[in-house]
């Protein structure tokens, strides 16, 4: 279905209710006037290629969601040509829309009014690698609950032309908390040359068909795929469990570590036997949990030290000897409080640092610890890339709603992270689970969050929550190897945030806008001694898009 008008922004809003027993749903087609942006000097357009529109479901939140099923689901087409001295931009808002389209002409003179942001094409920093999410056995699970439609819905959504253009993937190296069972690929004791690794169920079942679905979905020049490990066999361990305080039996260089290297050589040879190639590897997922006492699910601990000495001496040579030597190892993947220090130890080390080529990151501890921790440590090594390789709303204990439908605030923390993190030498930005039920899981100790996209199993639907159009606005218009830019506020407004990239190859500057304010801003953004006036709606994200020739 595809629904055209003069009248403004088509909407679509379903609305439900309960007589009885029975779930009775209509659906209204509703026009937001265009007006409903604030009007600026330029001609505004509805998206002309025919894009579909939000299935939009108000929550008891404080925005709506977007509705998928097995007929039907909204796209976001990609931007094909932009004429010289015009401007494309995107909106999401608080109050409903959805990747709203408009286009913008520039102008000569001097802004009479608004904030002032200015290109500098020029100034330039890091370069982008992408945008994802992590193939868990929870999504795998919720992604095929789903009819076969609506999986296709799904995976689109995020990894076609027609989504959101994710472009990596983070796979754990075997089962986490959001499995429904406690496994590793090689819980017989003692294998040490590991003759019996094997991949689970789990990879065969809802892995790697949906991870060779999105590759092949992707229209992106590399799809980047990451495994992370949360735990070694029970028998390699300290504690012989795979949850709790434990670590590597021994020192780098015994028979444990040597055979825990040749795991992830193994893994990496038993997917692309698969047909999945694997691009990097995290060391650890956040390797200072099981330093810690009774942890609840599955992890290994080490301290930066221990993880310097298994990279030189065990998991660096097995690789290269194994004919893996172009996969790329990542250190940390812990919070920002073990960074810059995590890198001086390890990166320090020439042994161990000639087998790195990135760090890793997590989102959880950022609400309370300083960015500064990670530009530190990208003006210490600024040969290493950074990634931000989880995150997730609703983890913590004192948030009791795991799951909250429409929230509009976790989808903006989204974009608060996202674009600090990029703006300060972060290159990519990888979410946690890639869907998640009614309940924010499976997960085997009930360790429920939120997710971008939510599956209501019974009714063969999925919900997109504002987190991933807030994602979308970055993923789906940040092409990778494009290059971060400046980007100077002549006002310093407190409330709007803001990064800047150009594609050098397609000459395409891309500017995010993230408005946290209660009231509309007009802003303009000054390139080359002309500029383009935008209007941000209360509460908003907007990409502006414009050709730089």
């Amino acid at each position: 279905m595809t629904i055209t008008s003069q009248k403004g922004f088509p909407i679509i809003i379903l609305i439900c209710g309960v007589a009885g027993t029975t779930l009775l749903c209509s659906l209204l087609v509703v026009f937001l006037p265009k007006d409903a942006l604030p009007q600026s000097n330029v001609d505004q357009e509805q998206d002309k290629v025919g894009d579909l529109p939000c299935a939009s479901r108000m929550c008891n939140s404080d925005s709506v969601v977007c509705v998928c099923n097995s007929t039907y689901c909204d796209t976001i087409s990609e931007v094909l040509l932009i004429p010289s001295g015009q401007a494309i931009t995107y909106t999401s808002s608080k109050s409903g829309l959805r990747f709203a389209k408009q286009t913008l002409n520039f102008q000569s003179g001097t802004p009479s009014s608004g904030w002032n942001l200015i290109v500098n094409t020029t100034e330039r920093f890091q370069k982008l690698i992408g945008f994802g999410g992590a193939f868990t056995d929870a999504a795998g699970i919720n992604i095929a609950s789903l009819s076969s439609e609506a999986q296709n819905y799904f995976l689109r959504s995020y990894f076609s032309d027609q989504g959101i253009g994710f472009n990596m993937g983070r796979i754990p190296m075997a089962s986490v908390d959001f499995s429904t069972h406690l496994y590793t690929y090689a819980d017989q004791p003692n294998d040490f040359e590991m003759k019996n690794f094997s991949l689970a169920s789990e990879d065969f079942q809802y892995k790697i068909p949906y991870i060779k679905k999105a590759v092949e979905m992707s229209n992106r020049n590399s799809f980047r795929l990451f495994g992370s490990p949360w735990s070694a066999p029970a028998w390699m361990k300290t504690n012989n469990a795979l949850i709790g305080k434990g670590s590597l039996i021994g020192r780098a260089g015994n028979k444990y570590h040597k055979a825990w290297a040749l795991y992830f050589a193994r893994f990496l040879e038993e997917y692309k036997a698969n047909g999945v190639d694997i691009w990097a590897v995290t060391a650890q997922n956040e390797p200072i949990d099981g330093l810690a006492g009774n942890f609840s699910f599955q992890c290994m601990g080490w301290t930066a030290e221990h993880q310097r000495d298994f990279i030189k001496t065990d998991l660096g040579p097995t690789l290269h000897s194994r004919g893996h030597g172009d996969v790329k190892v990542i250190i940390g993947d812990d919070q920002r409080l073990v960074f810059p220090r995590w890198a001086e130890v390890v990166l320090n080390d020439t042994s161990a640092s000639q087998y790195v080529s990135g760090i890793g990151v997590h989102w959880y501890m950022d609400w309370i610890l300083p960015i500064s921790r990670i530009s530190d440590t990208h003006k210490a090594f600024p040969d290493y890339f950074i990634l931000g390789t989880e995150a997730c709303s609703g983890a913590m204990p004192f948030q009791p709603d795991k799951v909250i439908l429409g929230s509009w605030t976790r989808g903006q923390r989204y974009s608060m992270d996202i674009i600090q993190d990029l703006n300060h030498w972060v290159a990519g930005w990888v979410d946690w689970n890639l869907a998640l039920d009614m309940e924010g899981g499976p997960n085997w100790v009930k360790n429920f969050v939120d997710a971008a996209i939510i599956v209501n199993a019974e009714s063969d639907e999925f919900y997109k929550q504002p987190i991933f159009y807030h994602l979308g606005h970055f993923s789906k218009f940040l092409r990778e190897d494009s290059v971060r830019i400046s980007l100077h506020e002549e006002n310093e407004e407190s409330s709007l945030k803001h990064v800047a990239f150009i594609d050098d190859e397609k000459s395409i500057v891309t500017i995010v806008l993230l408005n946290t304010s209660q009231q509309n801003q007009t802003i303009n953004v000054i390139y080359d001694r002309l500029y383009v006036r935008t209007e941000l709606p209360a509460d908003s994200i907007q990409t502006v898009i414009f050709n730089s020739l």
